[in-house]
């Protein structure tokens, strides 16, 4: 009996996905004597690949293979089927028998790629690659690049992905996803220098260009070549006046320089370009910080703090603003809140040296010690509890932490000194000189840090030739 053909180009077409399933599981049956077409088939594997239902699209798919054992096309969404279910060797069958019967489709070279990657054969996947590219002209090369982005990206073989943004660039110089993109992927693989010719071209044939001009200026920011990455942001900017994004990074490149007064104006009008945010704030209010304009700082950190009320960092800046200007009062009282949202030993120590400067000794060592808890192997943590200790008069419990933090902090020389400092405090003279000794051997000038511990220390003749022998070796 000759059986019918379902198309949707009938008069008796599909309506719904639901029609499809119900006419599908008929045929599997045996009870209906219509066959679903290849179009129908299609439909049902993307519907299943969608509800994420491997098994059942996979099942189809090679139902549909035995009514249509030369599709091509249902060869390839087989194909792609298995390399999810991770049986390679299979897809890449399928797809070869897929090629000989329709070398013009670029999925077949896609997942050729895919499946060989994920077998780690990187060469074979790159003379597919490559063969692939002399197959194609114009927009299928550009579809066909811009499909090995993704694949490349996701087995993590980064500069193929650069590769392949470059090689669309070349087609077309103009187009705004590949410039996108590829401003990250410079970043991400630092081939800054490649970059710069890439754009430079692109803005030689079109100077109005200003995502290459954009791109150009990232990429001399990602040198360190902070003047002329300005001048390419200016470019972009003149260009494009509302390019927010080119403000933000020439803010950036200001602080960088320490050009205060200038990324505060850029940083400026990003906000009022788009919308404010908390990081935005927070660098303007570091640049007025930088300036020393505290409450303009304060005022800045606050806003940030006020879209941002989990991030104790900025109660942390906001009590540094107020230590800047000695206001020891009002920093206790912003740090208290930092550590009421995280307990930070940058806070311990900030905290510990507001109340050393009230002379409140004990709840400033408490500080400094928990500081020293939370991070055993930072030198300003121990270098903040052994100080706090001999300010507080406690000499010798500052020399058994200034031992512990020779040993913890792999013998830094610093601490030779403020062991040294506190013997020197309990009379203990000999000993002393032998760890002045020690450290003016092996750090000599970090020797002016402990100093005003003790200015008094240079009357001692000992002490002096001591210093006068390694400061004229050095």
């Amino acid at each position: 009996m000759e059986e019918d053909f379902l198309d949707f180009d009938d008069e008796q077409a599909m309506e719904s996905i639901e029609d499809i399933v119900k006419l599908y599981h008929e045929l599997k049956e045996g009870r209906t004597g219509n066959m679903l077409n290849e179009i129908s088939f299609e439909i049902l594997i993307d519907y299943y690949d969608e509800q994420q239902n491997l098994g059942k699209a996979l099942e189809v798919a090679a139902v549909s293979r035995e009514y249509y054992p030369f599709s091509a096309e249902l060869m390839i969404k087989h194909a792609d089927l298995l390399i999810a279910d991770r049986k390679y060797l299979f897809s890449l069958e399928l797809l070869e028998q897929a090629r000989l019967l329709n070398s013009d489709d670029i999925n077949i070279y896609i997942l050729k790629v895919d499946a060989l990657l994920a077998l780690n054969e990187l060469e074979q996947a790159f003379e597919v690659f490559q063969h692939s590219l002399t197959l194609f002209e114009e927009d299928e090369k550009l579809d066909l690049l811009f499909e090995y982005v993704d694949v490349f990206d996701d087995y993590e073989v980064y500069d193929m992905v650069f590769d392949c943004l470059k090689m669309i660039l070349e087609l077309a110089p103009n187009d705004d996803v590949a410039l996108y993109k590829i401003c990250y992927w410079v970043e991400f693989t630092g081939r800054f220098e490649e970059s710069i010719r890439i754009h430079q071209k692109i803005i030689d044939d079109n100077p109005y260009n200003e995502l290459a001009w954009f791109n150009l200026a990232t990429a001399f920011q990602g040198l360190k070549l902070y003047e002329k990455a300005i001048d390419a942001y200016q470019y972009a900017i003149a260009i494009n006046e509302t390019f927010d994004i080119a403000y933000r990074n020439l803010g950036d490149v200001y602080i960088r320089l320490r050009k205060y007064k200038q990324a505060i104006e850029a940083l400026t009008t990003v906000i009022e370009l788009t919308r404010p945010e908390d990081v935005l704030y927070e660098a303007i209010g570091h640049c007025y910080h930088k300036l020393q304009n505290f409450s303009t700082a304060r005022f800045n950190y606050r806003k940030a703090a006020h879209m941002e009320p989990d991030d104790h960092k900025l109660y942390y800046k906001i009590a540094l603003t107020y230590m800047d200007e000695q206001n020891w009062s009002s920093a206790i009282k912003s740090l208290e809140t930092a550590l009421q949202i995280a307990s930070a030993p940058e806070c311990h120590l900030a905290l510990g040296e507001c109340l050393l400067q009230l002379s409140m000794y004990s709840e400033a060592i408490f500080h400094f010690g928990t500081a020293v808890k939370q991070k055993p192997r930072n030198i300003p943590g121990w270098e903040a509890l052994v100080k706090g200790l001999y300010i507080a008069g406690f000499y010798e419990e500052a020399e058994q932490q200034a031992y512990l933090a020779l040993e913890a902090t792999s013998h830094r020389p610093i601490f030779h000194f403020y062991i040294a400092m506190t013997l020197f405090a309990q009379a203990k003279n000999k000993e002393a000189l032998q760890q002045l000794e020690m450290g003016m051997h092996n750090a000599p000038r970090q020797f002016r840090k402990v100093l005003e511990l003790n200015p008094g220390i240079m009357q001692n003749s000992r002490v002096v030739d001591i210093l006068a022998r390694y400061n004229k070796r050095h």
